[in-house]
């Protein structure tokens, strides 16, 4: 072999090891993790979105400026998708050519089951802020939840109302064509049995009939209810309010987390809210020194915007996760995301963590062990507060 010929092959055989190195070294910056984000944040679920998004930002922004975690910075990718699965799953890959490493999301539950399948598959870690279907994360053992699952939430509310009201017969009204609401209400229903509530009226209304509430509240009113239960959104909570002002319907009101934000959405009609009970993990009104230190650097960094569970829960996640990354003692953002996933799937099962929402433990499941908190709206000079129970 001549010298220029073996000059040559020397010269491929370096390169080739100079590739074969390049290959194996992990990809990205090593002091900055990408933490992808998908949730609506156009069309009709956008307030969910922007407020989870909006928590996010906030928690990487102290935490940046408190000397990150481990010597890393956060990098919040947010993605737009409309609630819809298949936005979702578009919006998954293009994190991952973002360079994402772990999910926070999906904030809408339709959306989050289908993305979770794609997480399972990837060993990407996904934890939800509020995908609260049963399905969100079942895809895998990578998967988890910051919020209650519908029918946890349902069954939770049937336990306080027989274990601290004196209410035994139940009107209930659910919107029958939207899962989150009839998730809660199978769960309270199958809880109300056991304990000895007697569901007297069951009525319901769908997506397109949600703007008059007369002939609900009428058969609730006759069927001598003594509590009222609402498992759906405030926006149509206000419309029942209202209509039993109207009605001379006057028992007391119990509804789940979704009823947060009644007291925006009422406005001068607030005092219809008096009284109403909200089962939800934080309130903007709450005098708890963890939620009013939320609510003030919330409302500081966005003025104007009403801050709300879904802002709280965005913001719990990322501390959640910078625990978490603590407790793992990751410290260098080119870790692969399957590496990451691993270590950050058993390390979520060793933290506790008490954050916003509350104090939360994960099973090996992926599911919330936290204690549920049980407000009620108090109308004072025309002002809503909430009250602590």
């Amino acid at each position: 072999m001549n010298k220029l010929l073996k000059r040559s092959v020397a010269a491929a055989a370096a390169a080739a090891m100079v590739l074969s190195f390049t290959g194996c070294k992990k990809s990205g910056d090593s002091g900055k993790l990408v933490i992808g984000g998908i949730g609506p944040i156009t069309g009709e679920a956008a307030q969910y979105g922007i407020a989870v998004k909006n928590g996010m930002e906030l928690a990487a922004e102290e935490i940046n400026a408190n000397g990150g975690i481990n010597g890393m910075t956060i990098e919040i990718a947010f993605e737009d998708d409309q609630a819809d699965p298949e936005k979702g799953m578009n919006a998954y890959n293009s994190l991952k050519d973002k360079g994402m490493k772990l999910l926070v999301g999906t904030v809408t539950s339709g959306s989050c089951a289908a993305v979770s399948e794609l997480a399972a598959k990837d060993g990407m870690f996904l934890l939800t802020p509020s995908g609260s279907a049963v399905n969100c994360i079942t895809a895998g053992d990578n998967c988890f939840r910051m919020c209650f699952t519908d029918p946890n939430q349902g069954a939770i509310a049937a336990d306080y109302i027989a274990d601290n009201l004196s209410a035994k017969k139940i009107g209930v009204i659910y919107q029958n064509d939207e899962d989150y609401s009839t998730g809660i209400f199978n769960g309270f229903k199958e809880e109300a049995a056991k304990k000895g509530l007697d569901i007297v009226a069951e009525t319901t209304f769908t997506k397109d009939s949600a703007t008059d509430f007369s002939q609900q509240v009428k058969q609730v009113a006759n069927s001598g209810a003594e509590l009222l239960f609402l498992p759906f959104y405030y926006t149509q909570a206000a419309l029942v309010l209202q209509e039993a002002q109207k009605q001379g319907l006057d028992i007391p009101v119990f509804g789940g987390d979704g009823l947060d934000g009644l007291i925006g959405v009422l406005k001068d009609k607030v005092d219809v809210a008096d009284g109403v009970y909200v089962m939800s993990p934080y309130a903007s009104t709450s005098p708890e020194a963890k939620s009013a230190a939320f609510t003030k650097a919330y409302q500081d960094k966005f003025p104007n915007v009403e801050v709300n569970q879904f802002a709280a829960d965005g913001y719990d996640c990322i501390y959640a996760v910078k625990k978490a990354l603590e407790n793992a003692d990751v410290k260098d953002a080119s870790i692969s995301a399957k590496d990451l996933g691993d270590k950050l799937k058993a390390a979520m099962l060793e933290i506790e963590f008490d954050g916003v929402t509350g104090k939360t433990k994960w099973a090996s499941d992926g599911e919330p062990q936290k204690a549920p908190k049980v407000l009620q709206i108090v109308v004072a000079d025309g002002k809503g507060s909430y009250k602590v129970l």
